[in-house]
């Protein structure tokens, strides 16, 4: 079955999320999966990858970063742009502990008989994956955790002249290429990483983390280069890595989708996943 519902974290902006499950009493492990830049939970194969792991016996839990572009109302695609270029790394933080800590409330959307969540499991996509990095430094309810073509680090090296004129104009355009969209950054992005850099920068904050850590990376990511995972590996050196052959960033998938059957690429990801946290019960 799966369960929409929203979440109200302590900075005010709701988002929205749903669980994908097999209601039948029983604790089952949970996965949180976490979408990338530009991503929504409801994008291309997700919801296949849902019940792909509710088949292996998992509580499958996705959700929109509250400044994401969707909203409560309308969850389907990204469309307020003003709240996309007011997204920063603190606020995805922050979101994913309001959805942790809601999976551990008794009066919470989810029933705990279904739930195991002595066996919480993080994923994260692209961008996400480095939130996942620093939230299982600092939430020590998380058991393990998988990135899928993750970003090694927050901070993009732009150049001092990108930078200035960037702070001087307040905001810098990015092509969404699939919609066609200019979307916004404000500037609040780099100044609320500089500010917070000490929770914020994965080169650093992942040496804390002491939970077993799955990296796999597509050899074939146009997006963001696989020497991002060995650079994760290099500073986790206890994580395992995995690079998928004939694999891109998006694991095959695409948005819309039309097929009804897991991509390929995504499904070898996702059974790399299972294993992996089934190892790590």
């Amino acid at each position: 079955m799966k369960v929409n519902f929203v979440v109200y974290p302590e900075h005010g902006k709701p988002f929205t999320a749903d669980a994908t499950f097999t209601a039948d009493g029983k604790p089952k492990p949970v996965v949180i999966f976490t979408h990338g830049f530009k991503g929504f939970k409801d994008w291309g194969h997700f919801n296949l990858l849902a019940r792909y792991f509710e088949e292996s016996g998992f509580a499958f839990v996705k959700f929109n970063f509250s400044y994401n572009g969707t909203s409560v109302e309308d969850y389907s695609d990204v469309h307020d742009l003003e709240s996309f270029g007011n997204n920063n790394f603190s606020l995805e933080l922050d979101d994913l502990q309001a959805l942790i800590n809601l999976l551990h409330d008794t009066t919470g959307p989810i029933p705990q008989t279904e739930l195991d969540l002595n066996r919480l499991y993080l994923i994260g996509h692209s961008r996400g994956g480095g939130s996942v990095i620093l939230k299982a430094a600092e939430e020590s309810r998380v058991k393990a955790l998988a990135t899928w073509s993750a970003v090694s680090d927050f901070d993009q090296r732009w150049t001092p002249e990108v930078m200035k004129k960037w702070q001087q104009d307040g905001v810098q355009w990015i092509m969404n290429g699939r919609t066609g969209q200019q979307m916004p950054l404000y500037y609040q992005i780099a100044e609320n990483y500089f500010q917070h850099k000490d929770r914020l920068h994965i080169p650093e904050v992942i040496k804390k983390v002491g939970q077993p850590m799955l990296i796999l990376h597509g050899e074939q990511d146009e997006t963001l280069p696989v020497q991002m995972a060995h650079d994760l590996k290099s500073w986790k050196p206890d994580a395992e890595l995995h690079l998928l052959p004939n694999t891109n960033h998006s694991y095959g998938g695409k948005h819309p989708l039309e097929e009804d059957t897991l991509p390929e690429a995504a499904r070898k990801a996702a059974d790399l996943t299972i294993d992996f946290f089934q190892k790590h019960a």
